[in-house]
């Protein structure tokens, strides 16, 4: 399975959804002057170099100093300041954490944090230049939503409400060009997964560029056996959608968690602890990246390693439904 490839022909391909962040943001940035891109010698790479020649006043680079970047942010949405911080989410969710968790989330700045080039995008350049930890330290932050989103659709409803949002934020964008998911629901809202496929035999949550794979190994399941599964694309980590996953849990059927994150501390931990703690007890797995440094390779042969890909999906899907 190639992300970056169409393999379902009643799927519309769309683009990476960096491109869209910035095309929403820059479409934004036309009637309110009050927003400010802040970036850490990453406007080449967060694809807005268009929004800096539109709009040079409202764009500040600060070089390779995220934790400046951080500090610049927070001062800025002190005063006033509609602020995106861009920076490739594996340096902006560690080295800047302190300043996160200060400047930002403590003090109450309503910074939009935009880890770009997330998870196991940079592919072959190894654990240094991975995200797969970022879930799991924003968790532990008070005060700030988590944003994954899926698809086009998904990205630029996201920038446009961060844009209206009072409080700090941090989203993540993939590289790779992404489908549209679900054309037929076009609803989003912080804080509430979005179902892209639905069923009533299995569920599948899952977030960012993992959601399509889990969607390729809902429809494999349902040609190869008839098993119909729910795809949820559970964009927002925090908080999370607790009313969405009871549901899905009522009648007993298997969860699996989908993710592009160590599986210790994000979407499937979050999703374990509440179910849990609230009695439920469906058969449960969490695919995700385990306690080890990656092995070397592409996003696409990481995904695959690691049992995130549509063959991955539907052999555990298999399992768990002992078919």
């Amino acid at each position: 399975m190639e992300l970056d490839k169409i393999e379902e022909k009643n799927l519309k391909m769309g683009k990476a959804n960096q491109e869209v962040f910035s095309e929403t943001l820059q479409g934004l940035a036309e009637t309110n002057k009050d927003i400010i891109v802040v970036t850490s010698d990453s406007r080449g790479s967060g694809k807005l170099v268009p929004f800096g020649q539109k709009y040079p006043n409202q764009i500040v680079e600060v070089g390779i100093a995220e934790q400046n970047l951080v500090g610049v942010a927070a001062g800025l949405a002190s005063a006033g300041k509609n602020v995106f911080a861009v920076s490739p989410a594996c340096f902006l969710s560690a080295r800047a954490l302190e300043q996160i968790k200060n400047d930002v989330c403590y003090s109450d700045n309503p910074v939009t944090l935009v880890g770009i080039s997330a998870g196991v995008s940079y592919g072959a350049l190894g654990t240094t230049h991975h995200s797969l930890h970022d879930y799991a330290v924003f968790r532990a932050i008070n005060n700030i939503t988590i944003l994954a989103p899926a698809d086009n659709f998904e990205t630029e409803q996201a920038v446009r409400l961060a844009a209206q949002h009072d409080k700090p934020i941090y989203m993540r964008f993939g590289k790779k060009t992404m489908p549209f998911l679900n054309e037929n629901n076009k609803t989003f809202e912080f804080g509430k997964g979005r179902v892209v496929r639905g069923g009533d035999d299995i569920a599948i949550i899952a977030s960012g560029e993992t959601v399509y794979p889990a969607w390729l190994a809902a429809k494999k399941l349902e040609d190869d056996h008839d098993i119909k599964a729910t795809v949820i694309s559970m964009h927002t980590i925090k908080p999370l959608d607790v009313n969405l996953i009871e549901n899905l849990a009522k009648n007993g059927r298997p969860i699996i968690i989908v993710e592009e994150h160590m599986v210790t501390g994000g979407l499937g931990e979050a999703c374990a602890s509440h179910l849990f703690q609230h009695g439920y007890k469906n058969p449960f797995q969490i695919i995700g990246i385990p306690d080890e440094y990656t092995v070397t390779g592409s996003q696409v042969e990481i995904f695959n390693h690691y049992g995130i890909s549509k063959e991955g999906i539907y052999k555990t899907c298999k399992k768990m439904l002992n078919i």
